[in-house]
This record gives structure tokens, sequence and C-alpha cells, in this order.
């Protein structure tokens, strides 16, 4: 089972179990197999540069070379920014308890885009408190972070129409407006003898 996530909220410790809803529980999945011709199943490979070779799938991986072309391991790296400054790591959200202090509205939620969904689970009335403050309609927010990183994700802790709780991680949402880059303004018609709107048959 998965690690429990620990919430502080009133000053009492709270440990939730997480369980992921994936999109098959909710949808279902249909799973396309390809068979040859003698009806084996059929696994996926990749074609090298040269045109002949074949890589089966786990023949290929990704290596981190220095300007001379060594081998780098990915302990010896540090993420700097764009001025060459290091940049702090965000521990994860299961090495110490999370405070529930901030809420989000409706709209604020609704404007990210959410990608893993939770359901969270407590035994015993333990967080009576919390599930009382959910029931009134209020989303608690935080940053979060499975195993700490650069960056964390925003993540929401409410209550569904079920009567269920649960976390939502995603991103916040970039939407860019399209326009058009030069507005057309309507111009004049010509003030002639209207020839030049007749139908000239011969260009159908």
């Amino acid at each position: 089972m998965a690690k429990p996530l620990v919430f502080s909220f009133n000053g009492a410790e709270l440990s939730l179990a997480m369980c992921k809803v994936e999109r098959s529980d909710l949808y279902g999945f249909v799973e396309t197999e390809a068979l040859d011709e003698k009806g084996r199943k059929c696994s996926t490979g990749s074609l090298a540069s040269d045109g002949q070779t074949l890589i089966g799938s786990g023949g290929t991986a990704i290596a981190n070379l220095a300007h001379d072309g060594t081998w780098v391991e990915k302990s010896q790296l540090s993420p700097v920014d764009g001025d060459g400054k290091k940049l702090a790591a965000v521990p994860s959200s299961f090495a110490a308890p999370i405070p529930l202090n901030d809420t989000a509205t409706i709209d604020e939620y609704l404007s990210h885009s959410i990608r893993s969904v939770y359901q969270m689970t407590c035994e015993g009335d333990a967080w009576g408190p919390l599930q009382a403050e959910l029931k009134k309609g209020t989303i608690f927010s935080f940053p979060y972070s499975f195993r700490g990183g650069l960056q964390p994700d925003a993540a929401f802790l409410l209550l569904g129409a079920d009567g269920n709780t649960f976390l939502a991680i995603g991103s916040p949402t970039k939407i860019e407006f399209v326009g058009l880059q030069q507005q057309m303004t309507a111009e004049e018609e010509d003030a002639g003898d209207g020839e030049g709107d007749e139908i000239d048959f011969g260009m159908i």
C-alpha cells in the first residue's frame, strides 16, 4: 500500500491513505494487440538511424554527456537558473506534515489542469473536524511534490459530490488568446458602373 500523506489541521496530525483513481476505473479501456501471420504477439521496436538495425523495447536509454563527450552521472549535476545560480530543491510532501492553512476558490481550482486524482481515506473518526470543514465547500490548497524536485505541483483537497474526499494534483492552465494580427476594415465600394461585379462563367 502507498505511503500515507500526513496533514496538520487545527493542531492535530491526520494520516490519510491515498488510492489513485485511474481513468480506466471511470471509463474502462480497450487494449489492441498486433499479431503476426502466425498469431504471435508483436512488440514495439525502434529502427536505428542506419535504417537496418532494429532495437527492441528497453534497448535505448538517456545519458548525460559533458561538453567533451564524457559520461556524467546524474548525481554530479546541479540545476541552475538562467543566470547560473543554483536552484533550491523542493522537499517531498511525504517528508513532513502538510499544514492546511491556505484555501482556494472554485474558480482557482477550475483554472488548473488536473492530471492525477487520489481518493483519501482515514481510519476512525480522527479526521471529523477536517471532513466537517470540507462539507462546507472549503477547498484546501498546498504545493505537492512526490519525490521532491525543483517545481512543486498544485494540490487541492476537496469533498466530492458522493461524500468522498479527493486529492487533485495539477498545474495552472496556460491559456493563449488567438486574434487577428491586423484588424480588417471595410473598404468603400468602387462607385463605378458595376461591371466589375459581373460573373465570368469562363472562370468556373
